[in-house]
């Protein structure tokens, strides 16, 4: 026994009412798809721009950060400096004085020297003087010669010949010295 269809199939053209529920169905489709084209327009607009602000953003920090840098380099000695202009007045002054006496004259080399000193450490800027018997440092001293002497132990310091300096713990100048070869 064979089933035929309780109801037969209907073409659009036989039911004008399934043929406006199939291009209303299409219609909201399309729809949906234009809106979620619309969304997904804005979205890439939005990024776009977000995009474009961050860049300009690391753009404006890479600049201030090289003026800072280029202010730094220009206005780093500033402070040092000004430490630096009492030693030279009272050195220009010491000259200007036409006929001294020597303890005058070594009692204001002392204050100048003071003064610098005094620069010296506002500044970080700190000696390095070792002393005979020191250990030798390559990291702050330079060897200028190595001599044989029996009463200073091998690689330490005989004599300093020149002080070396390092500013915030940063070597300027390495010390000159005379190492013993034992």
């Amino acid at each position: 026994m064979s089933q035929e269809p309780l109801t037969p199939d209907i073409t659009p053209e036989e039911n004008p009412q399934v043929e406006q529920t199939v291009d209303q169905e299409v219609l909201d489709a399309q729809s949906d798809e234009q809106q979620l084209i619309g969304e997904l327009q804005e979205q890439v607009l939005s990024l776009k721009d977000q995009v474009l602000r961050a860049h300009a953003e690391m753009e404006n920090i890479r600049r201030r950060s090289q003026e800072d840098v280029t202010k730094a380099r220009k206005f780093g000695t500033e402070s040092f400096a000004e430490s630096l202009i009492p030693v030279k007045d009272s050195l220009e002054a010491a000259l200007a004085v036409e006929e001294q006496a020597v303890e005058h004259l070594k009692e204001g080399l002392e204050t100048t020297l003071r003064q610098l000193i005094s620069a010296f450490e506002r500044n970080q800027l700190k000696e390095i003087a070792p002393n005979q018997g020191d250990k030798f440092d390559p990291n702050i001293h330079q060897a200028i010669s190595s001599v044989p002497n029996p009463d200073v132990e091998a690689n330490c310091i005989v004599q300093t010949l020149q002080k070396g300096y390092t500013i915030a713990d940063r070597v300027l100048r390495p010390a000159l010295v005379i190492v013993s070869a034992g």
